[in-house]
């Protein structure tokens, strides 16, 4: 079987077996200026496609009449609607040349994978390309629909938009919403990115710095009546904003409740920067270099430079900001500085570390940014064998803790619900999650200066066995992984 054909540099095709099916095919090779010869048994056809100017032959495809015909010709395209035809064709076609290139079609996968066997290069299954054809269609044609409808939406804000991001917003979800803000920017409405958290994280930081994209900070707001339109982008909540929500977009389930005029929600979607990008596309939009390089880091940071839970979609919407996009800037966000105090935390991170297995757990102590316990948690994930983390400090008199994991057998956000849901605030989903709870809620004990080491003690053990528990996992014979 060959499979060293290189198909742009053909130009002399067969087609074996010419109804609807072959007789397309030919129809498109012909217009493109390709040789083609068509072999078909019935007499009455091959008269017709000559009479249309075509090169046909009359041969039954199962007999090595048909393969002597074809011996010349670099593809063979056998096409017959009967597929035991067909695999008699390819038995005569390789017995008589080893070297062509053979296209089959079949009716199922198991007549394709016959097919296969006996030596066909590629198998096409009709009802599959249609199935196919007919999901791209139907892709394009709602999103086309989502297009118009969230462009009606829109267009109705008589005053301000409110984009309302993640609290404490990520890469995703900061260039969904700059991609929101154009949107609305190329439709004449004024917008505004709000959040309500705050952005720690120096990788964050250093991506809105370098990029220009201005964020507003829900508290610092003067007047917050402006905003007679509220979109949430990439999993946010407008429940501390009290206000209602218009449009939803995300690639992931919200845990509350909406009814907005609009939503579009693809879990089928890497990221929602995927999503935005398709509606820049939609709207035929030029898209800014700040835009194409935010998407575009937001993508690859979702799906981790591509290696994890990649999608086609994803894909091509990276390959459409690639040209756009400022490469220089996004090297500079992503090789950031360490701040001395995430790299406190991480070294406390790392001399605490307890591993069971392929999970570590471990706590950084008492600490004065608790983002950079989302940059431990990341960090660790790299050491050898490790394939789940959980990074945990004190700040405020709260244990803050952040997760991360890249077992597609763990949902880490579902970990930490269980492991704190009842006792303090989880959000994350099956990459990343984080874990708030009160330290005098998680102890029973009223804190004080004189009792703030014995209780890191007792909270590091509490928290570590509830956490190993919920992983599933028996904590009580750690190592530091050494």
């Amino acid at each position: 079987m060959s499979t060293g054909v290189t198909i742009s540099s053909i130009s002399d095709y067969a087609i074996l077996g010419c109804g609807s099916v072959g007789y397309a095919v030919a129809e498109e090779l012909v217009e493109q200026g390709k040789d083609v010869l068509i072999v078909d048994r019935d007499e009455s056809r091959v008269e017709s496609l000559r009479d249309q100017d075509l090169d046909a032959r009359t041969a039954d495809i199962q007999e090595p009449e048909a393969a002597e015909l074809v011996a010349d010709r670099d593809v063979v395209l056998i096409l017959a609607s009967n597929v035991e035809s067909n695999k008699r064709a390819v038995e005569r076609i390789r017995e008589a040349n080893d070297g062509q290139f053979v296209v089959a079609r079949a009716s199922d996968p198991v007549s394709g994978d016959e097919l296969s066997e006996l030596g066909a290069d590629i198998v096409i299954n009709p009802s599959s390309v249609i199935a196919e054809s007919a999901l791209r269609a139907l892709e394009s044609g709602e999103l086309e629909y989502n297009a118009g409808k969230l462009a009606g939406l829109l267009e109705e804000t008589a005053s301000r938009l409110a984009i309302i991001t993640q609290d404490s917003p990520d890469p995703d979800s900061i260039a969904s919403a700059a991609a929101m803000q154009a949107v609305a920017d190329h439709l004449g409405v004024e917008s505004d990115i709000i959040y309500l958290g705050d952005i720690g994280h120096q990788e964050n930081r250093a991506f809105v710095n370098l990029l220009g994209i201005d964020l507003v900070q829900w508290d610092e707001l003067e007047d917050r009546s402006v905003y007679d339109t509220v979109a949430l982008v990439d999993h946010a909540t407008s429940a501390e904003m009290d206000l209602s929500v218009d449009a939803l977009i995300d690639h992931y389930e919200p845990e509350t409740e909406y009814e907005p005029e609009f939503v579009d929600i693809r879990p089928n979607m890497s990221s929602t920067s995927t999503i935005m990008t398709k509606y820049i596309q939609e709207f035929d939009m030029n898209v800014s270099e700040e835009v194409a390089t935010a998407l575009l880091y937001g993508i690859r940071a979702e799906t981790l430079d591509f290696k994890r839970d990649t999608t086609p979609a994803d894909l091509t919407a990276a390959a459409y900001l690639y040209p756009f996009a400022n490469h220089d800037t996004l090297e500079q966000v992503e090789s950031p500085s360490m701040s001395p105090e995430t790299l406190d935390v991480l070294a406390e991170a790392i001399a605490n570390r307890d591993v069971q297995g392929s999970h570590l757990v471990s706590n950084a102590g008492f600490v004065r940014d608790r983002e950079a316990l989302t940059q431990a948690a990341s960090h660790l994930l790299n050491l050898e064998g490790v394939t789940t983390t959980a990074v945990f400090g004190i700040a405020d008199e709260t244990i803050f803790l952040a997760g991360r994991s890249k077992d597609i057998r763990i949902n880490i956000g579902k970990v930490l619900d269980d492991a704190y849901g009842e006792m303090g605030e989880t959000a994350g989903h099956s990459t990343q999650a984080s874990a708030e709870i009160q330290l005098g809620i998680f102890t029973g004990i009223e804190i004080s200066d004189d009792n703030r080491e014995t209780l890191l003690e007792l909270t590091e053990e509490a928290v570590k066995r509830t956490l190993f528990d919920a992983m599933g996992v028996d904590g009580t014979e750690g190592s530091n992984g050494s």
